[in-house]
């Protein structure tokens, strides 16, 4: 892998990870996390901007999984896709797909954050306030108790890549505001390691010249 014609293309919240282990001569594009909300638009802004970097380079590695199925459809006409093999991006943060699957196993109601997430200030957390000021704590109350009718934990991600206390500190916070069980989980680099020095083994997908990301690639075994 020619890391100088290597482009990496995640949101701010994934690139925060990657960027301690990113090799100095390697591109990067940082997207907006907000567009998570909207699978369609993503998928259209991650088409729009491998269409606009593609000629310029061999290979782009996409800092996404699944994420809502708005990676399917998308291609490349010059140059090769590399994408984890996850759903979302906590399992890149943990290190493995089977690494958060085992914590939706054992934890399935638990709302996580990371560093990242908690700067770029996009979870209904950081929204609460906003919406009190706006439509008023009762409505803002209201809101929340219905978001999180289904979680019990807030799980904070310590990839070991950074001091947490700060993190922390504003976790076990919002975990008490809002009646959830803090926990802090270790997650791991390992996925973010492989991904940046071409590494690609069966946790990633390879995706040839011209083709097209498809839901099989991410559950070869449910299509055999």
């Amino acid at each position: 892998m020619d890391n100088s014609k290597t482009l990496i293309l995640a949101c701010a919240t994934v690139i925060e990870e990657i960027l301690p282990l990113m090799p100095s001569d390697m591109k990067y594009e940082v997207l907006d996390f907000g567009l998570h909300v909207n699978p369609n638009q993503l998928r259209h802004i991650l088409q729009e901007t491998i269409d606009g970097a593609n000629s310029r380079f061999d290979t782009i590695i996409l800092g996404y999984g699944l994420c809502s199925q708005a990676i399917i459809g998308i291609k490349a006409s010059c140059c090769t896709l590399v994408i984890p093999r996850v759903d979302d991006c906590i399992a890149i943060f943990l290190g493995s797909s089977k690494s958060y699957q085992n914590q939706l196993k054992t934890e399935p109601g638990t709302y996580y954050l990371t560093k990242g997430w908690i700067e770029v200030g996009d979870s209904p957390f950081a929204q609460y306030e906003k919406i009190a000021a706006k439509q008023g704590k009762e409505r803002a109350d209201r809101i929340m108790r219905l978001m999180l009718k289904n979680y019990t934990r807030l799980a904070l991600i310590n990839t070991g890549r950074y001091g947490m206390d700060h993190y922390r500190e504003y976790a076990r916070k919002t975990a008490q505001q809002f009646g959830l069980r803090y926990e802090e989980i270790m997650g791991s680099t390992t996925l973010i390691q492989k991904m940046v020095a071409g590494n690609w083994d069966n946790d990633f997908i390879i995706i040839p010249v011209g083709e097209t990301v498809q839901y099989s690639h991410f559950y070869p075994d449910l299509h055999k």
